[in-house]
């Protein structure tokens, strides 16, 4: 399988030339593709053949390789209709046609498949439609009648804290709910003589212990140390006094 370049600017315009091995570009006369134009490299590019997929590689050109219109520094894989630049030169990508049918073949070959799953879903629907459950058929136990909603709502009052009928004292009467009727209210304490209940107790003085201030700890601080040394001079005049007197 060959791949091709087609010249599109340049003097080559139109030619068509076969890639179907690693070849370089460049403007040597030892160059595979020789390109005859100040602007290429004499190295300027290669085309690598790898698992019947064209790459094009820059070495290290100076004005550099471009696959459709962006500068490449590594290898790039082509395909079809890809325009490659060698400077200013540029070439169309012409895949090889047994590529391009295997690509087709491959793609129709998906479409089919799917095609094939679709309609065996739609077969297997018509044939076997959704059965739908008569309203007869509804399960007796979803349906409640007043007597469970009833019973449910004495044991929700059960477990709430009602107490039940026979807990009750006799003496007192029931509403048609259930609910205990003509219940006598207990009285509050009585309030001691002379308590005012309406009187707001006075708040108590809160006492601040006085602090010193930073400059009377720095006064008593001096004058303790003027004392210390006064007793110190006083003591060294006794003793003075006395090695004299005793001398």
């Amino acid at each position: 399988m060959t791949w091709k370049i087609q010249a599109i600017t340049g003097e080559m315009t139109g030619q068509e030339i076969d890639i179907n091995r690693d070849m370089l570009i460049g403007r040597s006369q030892e160059a595979d593709i020789v390109l005859q134009s100040g602007e290429i490299s004499r190295r300027h590019a290669a085309f690598l053949l790898k698992d019947k997929a064209l790459w094009v590689q820059d070495l290290g050109s100076s004005n550099g390789t471009f696959v459709n219109d962006l500068r490449i520094d590594h290898e790039t894989l082509l395909k079809e209709n890809d325009i490659v630049q060698f400077a200013s030169l540029k070439f169309s990508v012409l895949e090889p046609a047994a590529i391009r049918k295997m690509a087709e073949s491959d793609v129709l070959e998906t479409d089919t498949k799917e095609n094939l799953a679709s309609e065996t879903h739609s077969d297997l629907v018509s044939a076997n439609p959704p059965i739908e459950q008569p309203i007869e058929a509804i399960a007796t136990a979803e349906v409640k009648s007043p007597v469970e909603d009833k019973q449910a709502a004495a044991q929700q009052m059960n477990e709430q804290g009602m107490p039940s009928l026979s807990e009750r004292s006799n003496d007192v009467s029931v509403s048609a709910n259930g609910m205990p009727q003509n219940i006598s209210v207990p009285k509050p304490a009585p309030i001691p003589e002379g308590v005012d209940v309406h009187a707001t107790p006075e708040p108590k003085p809160v006492v601040i212990p006085e602090t010193k201030t930073m400059v009377e700890q720095e006064k008593e601080q001096r004058k303790n140390a003027s004392v210390g040394l006064m007793t110190i001079i006083v003591l060294i005049i006794l003793a003075v006094i006395a090695w004299l007197f005793f001398k």
